[in-house]
């Protein structure tokens, strides 16, 4: 038989486009001698993660209306295998149905439910707790869905049923790293039950979740068999016979293996053009301050959407360094994008002025440069009002972690493209798109960073240098290490309580931050949950 893998952009919500994608997909698919197996990924119909839509009664009342749809207007030869959500009494289960000749042939409910990291399954599926194994052309074809796979049970349990060949549906965010951790489960699971297995996963960008795609299919030996192209939408076809070792997958075409800096910069091309284009804005703005940050996010943003959808604002004061205008310029001309420079010192000081009675007597500090970083970010703002474009915040997971950033500044916007980069990434993420075609100065890339919010200041004048900063908030963050077993790492006692105490202060900041692509094992969003208001300080 054949096995045709779709892998599809879904839209969380929109039955109707979902469902349509999974027709036109099925009716687009080249007629053959041979049956043919059309898998496409978990939860397609209401696309992933559908979060607390699934609380909703309506949603359900569609639900069926697709399924029927999809019983009478699929190609009746084709065995369609699809994920939804499906009510079974009182319970609601994450479940993938094969469809073929007009009918219901077999439905599985997924057995393990991911609660870990950016998932939360329990709090809307009960487990299911049977294999399904259907007959395709003589093959018995078992299907798991996503979380299964990382456990032995529910392919034991395909197995004892009589599967000899493997279909696992798949909704897998990216993260770094994330490709390998795949292969190896699927290779485990595949010498476990000695049967070949097919991994479908699905892509696109769904709120601060990136999915890769990279679907991919291995033989009872583990080996690779085919791999799909990362952060592609299409259909990936490969062969599976029965020989006299039993069923394998013919030996297919391999996609090129993206590098770690690669992928990131894909995820975060992906990330910024699906939340654009799935919240309808025209456009996007930003604020280019001739600095690391804001030159990597626009070349993102015009890979993303093209340099005509693309406006970015020089806005310098007193403190702006005539190379960070030149550069900022330099940028914009290469890149072909909407570039305006509004200065922001009138403004500033009409603000000043209004304040003046309440600061006086004081002396300057941190007020007078938070309020440069407003300056801007009402500016900003104002334009996205009138022009409906997107407002692009420019902050590193480096910057937000700490807190060096500025509330209704800076963080004013509604997509951060570099929120979970840490800082020596972005500079590495500049190198990289330099790569492909020259539009970043190479001096911005050179220069020591600076928010130039201060005479002669530099983003190192209070901390570590970033790629001491970076790994330390890697370990609190990510790996949830201990101020102790950080210092025991060869940092300084000095600088790791700095800057966990900074972390841990700043919670506040992160909740009131935009939404930003997660590329990383987590971000600051949904996959860290701390309190604003706590009493433990204690790592």
């Amino acid at each position: 038989m054949k096995v045709v893998m779709g892998q599809l952009n879904t839209w969380v919500g929109d039955l109707q486009g979902n469902t349509d994608k999974v027709i036109k997909t099925a009716l687009a698919v080249e007629q053959q001698e041979e049956p043919i197996m059309l898998v496409f990924p978990e939860l397609t119909l209401t696309g992933y993660p559908p979060e607390d839509l699934l609380m909703r009664e309506s949603l359900h009342d569609q639900i069926e209306v697709a399924l029927q749809r999809l019983a009478s207007e699929l190609p009746p030869e084709l065995y369609v295998v699809v994920g939804y959500p499906r009510r079974a009494g009182e319970q609601l289960f994450n479940a993938a149905g094969v469809i073929h000749g007009g009918d219901l042939v077999g439905e599985y409910f997924k057995q393990r439910l991911p609660n870990y990291q950016v998932f939360d399954e329990k709090r809307y599926f009960a487990e299911g707790v049977r294999a399904c194994v259907v007959d395709v052309a003589g093959i018995k074809v078992g299907i798991t869905i996503c979380e299964d796979i990382w456990h032995k049970e529910p392919a034991d349990a395909a197995a004892n049923l009589g599967a000899e060949f493997l279909i696992n549906l798949n909704a897998s965010p990216f993260h770094r790293g994330k490709h390998k951790e795949r292969w190896q489960v699927l290779a485990q699971r595949a010498t476990e039950q000695n049967i070949p297995m097919v991994y479908v996963n699905q892509v696109g960008g769904q709120d601060e979740l990136v999915f890769d795609g990279g679907s991919f299919a291995v033989n009872a030996n583990g080996e690779l068999a085919m791999v799909a192209p990362d952060f592609e939408e299409g259909t990936y076809e490969l062969s599976v016979s029965r020989t006299v070792r039993g069923v394998e997958i013919d030996q297919g075409v391999a996609a090129s293996a993206l590098s770690d800096t690669a992928a990131v910069w894909q995820a975060l091309v992906l990330g910024v053009r699906d939340y654009v284009e799935k919240n309808g804005f025209p456009g996007v703005v930003l604020g280019l301050s001739g600095g690391i940050d804001s030159a990597v996010t626009l070349a993102v943003a015009v890979d993303a959407l093209g340099a005509d959808r693309v406006q970015a604002v020089m806005m310098p004061f007193k403190y702006t360094a005539d190379m960070s205008v030149e550069d900022a310029g330099e940028q914009a001309a290469t890149m072909g994008v909407e570039y305006d420079v509004i200065s922001i010192e009138r403004i500033y000081e009409m603000f000043m002025s209004g304040l003046s009675e309440q600061f006086e007597g004081t002396k300057a500090d941190t007020t007078e440069e938070n309020l440069q970083a407003r300056c801007r970010g009402v500016l900003l703002m104002s334009i996205s009002n009138k022009k409906h474009r997107l407002v692009l915040t420019t902050g590193n997971k480096s910057e937000l972690a700490v807190g060096y950033s500025t509330l209704y500044g800076d963080m004013a916007g509604g997509f951060d493209a570099l929120k979970d980069c840490p800082k020596m990434l972005v500079y590495a993420l500049a190198r990289y798109r330099n790569t492909l075609s020259y539009c970043i100065p190479q001096r911005v890339i050179d220069r020591p960073p600076s928010a130039e919010l201060a005479p002669d200041q530099t983003d190192q004048d209070n901390l570590p240098p970033y790629d001491e900063l970076d790994e330390i908030i890697e370990r609190y963050v990510e790996g949830d290490e201990s101020v102790e077993q950080i210092v025991a790492a060869g940092f300084a006692e000095s600088d790791v309580r700095r800057v966990v105490r900074l972390i841990d202060l700043n919670e506040y900041k992160r909740r009131q931050a935009p939404v930003g692509v997660r590329i990383t094992t987590r971000g600051f969003g949904r996959d860290r949950r701390y309190p604003i208001s706590w009493a433990w300080r204690k790592s």
